[in-house]
């Protein structure tokens, strides 16, 4: 069974105590209901609460947290992944 590629990665410790943490693999078979070949988990938090949040799991498919209301998520392509959850970053830093 071919495992999952770890295809971007990339962490940023920010000088107010937070974090930004993305992770995208591609996948041999899509992760249901999503079916575009990606898993992928981007967090933002501060000492341990996640403030934003984008991931798609088995049953849930695409979707986001924002501090603590998960909502669906559409996605599109890894770059509007990555600018929407930068986005909602920003909209959340304070």
């Amino acid at each position: 069974m071919q495992k999952a590629t770890l295809i971007f990665s990339d962490r940023t410790d920010l000088s107010d105590r937070g974090v930004i943490e993305m992770k995208i693999w591609r996948v041999p078979v899509s992760v249901p209901p999503s079916d575009h070949g990606l898993k992928y988990s981007l967090y933002f938090g501060r000492d341990g609460e996640r403030i934003v949040g984008y991931d798609n799991e088995r049953g849930k498919g695409d979707h986001k947290h924002i501090r603590g209301q998960e909502q669906p998520y559409q996605f599109v392509s890894v770059r509007q992944l990555v600018d929407d959850f930068k986005a909602d970053v920003e909209r959340n830093r304070t």
